[in-house]
C-alpha cells in the first residue's frame, strides 16, 4: 500500500476518494476516528489519509489527482449588463445579479 493523499480538511479528501473511486481504484482511508485525539497527538497525524491498496494502480491515482486539481476547463466572464468581471463559479453577476451567459 502507498499514501496518496492527505489533508486536513476530510471534505477534500473525500472527494478526492470520490474521484480515486470512480477511476475504479481499490483505496483504504485511514485516521477516520483520530479527530477526536487532536488535543493530544501532533495535528497532522490526526489527518484522513487515502492509501491505494494496490501498488500498481499507484500512478493511475496520482494522475487521477493531478488532473482533477489542474483542471481549468472555466473562466471568468463579463457581465453584459454592467461589464463587471465575475468568476466562473458565479451564475449571477455579483454587482447587478444579471444572469450568467450559457455555457458554451
Amino acid at each position: 500500500m502507498k499514501l496518496i493523499y492527505t489533508n486536513e480538511n476530510r471534505y477534500l479528501v473525500h472527494n478526492i476518494q470520490n474521484l480515486i473511486e470512480n477511476a475504479d481504484i481499490e483505496i483504504m482511508l485511514k485516521n477516520e476516528f483520530l479527530a477526536g485525539a487532536a488535543g493530544d497527538l501532533v495535528p497532522h497525524e490526526t489527518w484522513l489519509e487515502l492509501w491505494v491498496v494496490n501498488d500498481s494502480d499507484y500512478d493511475k491515482a496520482m494522475q487521477t489527482i493531478e488532473s482533477s486539481f489542474s483542471s481549468n476547463d472555466d473562466s471568468e466572464w463579463v457581465c453584459k449588463n454592467c461589464n463587471e468581471k465575475n468568476d466562473a463559479s458565479f451564475e449571477f453577476c455579483w454587482n447587478c445579479q444579471y444572469s450568467a451567459p450559457p455555457p458554451s
